[in-house]
């Protein structure tokens, strides 16, 4: 999948902005961001749902959104929102979404009493689907997506509504698809299932900030975080805090978590300039992690000065 200059504007508001992208076959590929960051657009785009303002699409070598009927059949789509029919059953409902690809009876039966016993819903599959609970409607939605073998697959925060065994269970299926060829897009706001992906894209504010692999992202940001162990971890914050070469700087429970603009600054350095709050405070030099690469690419890296200039 390739995107080129994908732009999307809705009045004066711009949604996305001039966003590229590259999506290898059988890959997880992991869209981050806040709300409002232009996910859920670009994937509408991308799968032929809204029509871009500019740009250029190209999806499994259809052009998008001029052959997207011809994607229909090609890919499986995943919303947010549990979208079955709550007053069918769960066999009705995937027997209903098989039959809207235009499968035969024959291999609707054995698609779905293969989805049935491979997402645990064998011994629910006359329960109606609205009774469900929230980890067993996420595993009938994924099912239905995929009813008919799409090679494509996109999902939009999927699991922003279940609990965190089954949010690790439903990633486990992710992994067991890509395994067999299949290409997923998905779209998260946490950062462990961002961690998950083989390639990771961060939106902000309609724009592609950061794009690669987890440990290209966080190996940009090497010698610019540390963590720092002191009694007094609000002073300590707010000293860093006035100075113009920390970016950020988060507490975690008595432990500070301090990302630099810059990479030239030494533990010595930081541990001198914070003496006077707490001489005896411990600072550590750390790994960056990808809260990391989403607070650098999505604030500005601008010094003060140079913001005011």
């Amino acid at each position: 999948m390739h995107a080129q200059g994908l732009t999307k504007r809705f009045g004066a508001l711009v949604a996305v902005n001039s966003v590229n992208l590259d999506v290898p076959r059988a890959c997880v590929y992991g869209f981050l961001g806040p709300n409002g960051s232009g996910k859920s657009t670009t994937i509408r785009m991308l799968c032929g749902l809204l029509t871009p303002s500019e740009g250029e699409i190209d999806v499994l070598g259809l052009r998008i959104p001029e052959q997207a009927e011809a994607l229909k059949r090609r890919i499986g789509y995943m919303t947010q929102k549990f979208s079955l029919f709550d007053d069918l059953s769960v066999r009705q409902n995937l027997e209903f979404l098989a039959t809207v690809q235009g499968m035969s009876r024959h291999a609707t039966r054995a698609r779905v009493d293969e989805l049935l016993q491979r997402y645990r819903l064998d011994d629910r599959q006359q329960q109606l689907a609205g009774t469900m609970s929230g980890g067993q409607k996420q595993r009938l939605a994924l099912a239905g997506a995929i009813v008919h073998k799409p090679e494509l697959l996109f999902l939009d925060e999927p699991t922003s509504a279940v609990d965190p065994e089954s949010r690790r269970d439903f990633w486990e299926k992710l992994f067991e698809l890509a395994d067999a060829g299949t290409t997923i897009l998905v779209s998260t706001h946490y950062m462990d299932e961002a961690e998950r992906c083989h390639r990771l894209a961060i939106l902000d504010t309609g724009n592609l900030v950061a794009d690669g692999t987890p440990k290209e992202l966080t190996d940009t940001l090497r010698g610019r975080t540390f963590v720092i162990r002191a009694s007094s971890p609000r002073q300590a914050k707010a000293a860093l805090d006035e100075r113009p070469d920390v970016l950020s700087v988060a507490q975690i429970g008595n432990e500070l978590r301090v990302l630099m603009r810059e990479d030239n600054v030494t533990v010595e350095t930081l541990r001198h300039a914070l003496s006077e709050v707490d001489a005896a405070m411990d600072v550590e030099s750390v790994a960056p992690n990808l809260e990391d690469v989403f607070v650098a690419a999505t604030r500005k890296l601008a010094r003060p000065e140079e913001q005011a200039a």
